[in-house]
């Protein structure tokens, strides 16, 4: 049956779709899509260096197999179609974009690279409706792009050339099919499995709802499709003339039409006027930072720690346990409740899965440290945004540059926060890329050894040095595993503006840079520049600030923070970039992490001229 009536209306279209794929085949024939198969002769000859990243290389690749069926189609029947689908997907990991293998030991040397590791998936996506204008082929584009994340297991060689013997990897990016055999040598996915398959269903259909139904100012009712929507979710919207095509809503001329000139003509006598729509999205985002501030609360008051030793608890005993009134107890317990952190039974309170994970104060990715850091010292400093908006990023601060290390108490705030969001992205930063070449690593701020953990972990062949001030390093005792370092590990103190730095053939940058102004950035990686040898690398991690306006929500925070702090800047992925090549580093691979929070770079040190 079709999802009715977002695939539903495309039924009475001439709908193709450019690509041979059996898997795409059957995941539209399966959600109820009638269409025909014209597999595409565009030559995947693209130059993968000369995209920003690994979705616009797939979402430029699918578009042009699209093109290139319509317009064929057209030179044939002097008819195009009404709408042509097109998809590329692709396997990335390591700044590396891996397609279809040529042979056996093309699909060993992928499936080597993919072992043991974190790796993308990305569909992308062209959706191209054809119509002819004065006897010429006319389209309009729409495209997407869905990542999925994918980690292999650690494989044997002899599992790894059993699968390839098999003969499935030949025919699929990066070298499997999770649909079949290669499913068993995945540990996890996240995201969507549909477009780790071939075709990311869900964003289809979303993108069918923008298209066949756009926002209409009459509409009253709001709906936040945060999935696909729901069929009675359209039962009572009027199709477009009879269920019609037209991406852009009503024909002019036609029974919309004449509705909507009807509408206007009675709005501008004065005998109509609609209501405007609920700004339901406004008001929560107004009301948002008192969410925010039932989480900091709940935290620094150890709700989370005290209901996962004790669970279930009715408010009154949470009340006793962290020593406040009933009433009030009561009240944040159910604000947590609502917002998605604690669940309520009638045997009383409990946590969620997130909330135990990363709220309670001793999980191993627990994130306690980093909310009480933005309620201790974060609030404050937001409350002063307009004085750093008047007046610059000085006024905000009082004229004062914050030092994370001007007291132990604040030293210690600053490091637990640090350690939290480390220990989330650090597995990630230290597989992004293929670094078993380098013997040594220096992780330069490395505060805690989060990252430095998880660089020894992944390549045991690896000896890591932290290098960070006296003054952090004085409590690292209590942030090891056992109380201890590994081995591979040592801990330097020095401050990497001044001290010699420590020989190593990768210096790590793990958000330092932003921290800094120019001439201080020059002046650091100067520094590593001299002291890195020939092949030797530099790794970069770090939030970056967007130019694209559809990317500038995920900036928001990085973007605000170094406003109202008196130092540093944010940087684009593109400047970052210019920065690692004018200081020698060459061949920049670039790479995303945490869901695109974090923007990697690689950088190898290239022979002096």
């Amino acid at each position: 049956m079709a999802l009715s009536p977002v695939i539903g209306k495309l039924l009475h279209k001439r709908v193709v779709l450019a690509s041979a794929s059996p898997r795409r085949r059957e995941i539209l024939s399966q959600a109820g899509l009638r269409f025909e198969v014209v597999p595409s002769r565009f030559k995947e000859t693209l130059d993968k260096a000369s995209f920003p990243a690994p979705y616009a290389y797939a979402m430029e690749t699918a578009k042009q197999k699209a093109l290139e069926v319509a317009a064929r189609m057209y030179q044939k029947d002097l008819r195009a179609p009404d709408v042509v689908i097109g998809a590329d997907t692709i396997v990335t990991v390591g700044g590396l974009i891996l397609e279809k293998p040529v042979d056996k030991q093309d699909a060993y040397r992928m499936l080597s690279m993919l072992n043991g590791k974190e790796h993308s998936v990305f569909t992308g996506v062209a959706i191209i409706h054809c119509c002819s204008k004065g006897g010429q082929l006319d389209t309009d584009v729409c495209q997407f792009h869905e990542e999925t994340t994918v980690r292999f297991s650690r494989l044997s060689e002899e599992l790894l050339w059993e699968y390839i013997d098999s003969g499935e990897p030949m025919d699929k990016a990066g070298g499997y099919g999770i649909q079949a055999l290669g499913g068993m040598l995945v540990e996890y996915v996240c995201g969507d499995f549909l477009n780790v398959v071939g075709f990311p269903l869900n964003h289809f259909c979303k993108k069918l709802v923008e298209l066949y139904y756009p926002p209409r100012r009459h509409d009253v009712r709001r709906v936040k499709h945060d999935s696909i929507p729901a069929v009675d979710t359209f039962e009572d919207l009027s199709d477009v003339e009879g269920g019609g095509s037209d991406p852009a809503g009503g024909i002019e001329g036609g029974p919309g039409g004449q509705a909507a000139a009807g509408t206007r003509g009675a709005e501008a006598n004065g005998a109509v006027e609609s209501p405007p729509l609920f700004p339901a999205d406004l008001l929560e985002l107004i009301d948002g930072f008192k969410a925010s501030k039932a989480l900091f609360t709940a935290c620094k008051l150890k709700v989370f720690d005290v209901l996962k030793d004790e669970a279930p608890l009715k408010a009154a005993e949470v009340a006793g346990r962290i020593d406040a009134s009933v009433c009030g107890t009561g009240r944040l317990l159910d604000a947590c409740v609502a917002l998605g952190l604690l669940e309520k039974t009638d045997r009383g309170y409990r946590n969620t899965e997130v909330a135990s994970r990363h709220l309670a104060s001793d999980g191993k990715y627990s994130l306690h440290g980093l909310v009480t850091r933005h309620d201790d010292h974060t609030w404050e400093l937001f409350t002063r945004l307009e004085v750093a908006v008047r007046q610059g990023p000085n006024a905000a601060a009082g004229g004062k540059v914050e030092d994370p290390s001007q007291s132990q108490q604040t030293t210690l705030q600053f490091m637990r926060a640090m350690h939290g969001l480390s220990k989330l992205t650090a597995r990630r930063v230290a597989t992004a890329f293929d670094l078993s070449r380098f013997t040594s690593a220096c992780d330069l701020g490395g505060c805690t050894g989060a990252l430095a953990h998880e660089l020894a972990h992944e390549y045991p062949r690896m000896r890591v040095t932290v290098f960070d001030l006296p003054d952090v390093l004085e409590h690292v005792a209590c942030f090891q595993p056992g109380g201890r370092p590994l081995e591979q590990i040592s801990f330097v103190p020095g401050d990497f503006f001044k001290d010699s730095l420590p020989e190593a053939e990768l210096y790590v940058l793990s958000r330092i840079l932003h921290d800094w102004p120019d001439d201080q950035v020059h002046a650091l990686l100067g520094r590593l520049s001299g002291r890195c040898k020939p092949g030797g690398g530099v790794l970069v991690a770090e939030e970056t600030v967007d130019e694209d306006p559809a990317a500038a929500r995920s900036n928001l925070a990085a973007a605000l923070s170094l406003l109202v702090r008196p130092r540093g800047r944010g940087r684009s992925g593109a400047e970052y970039r210019d920065l690692l090549e004018q200081h020698g580093f060459r061949d920049v691979q670039v790479a995303a992490a945490a869901g695109g929070a974090l923007h990697l770079l690689l950088g190898t040190r290239a022979s002096p001229p």
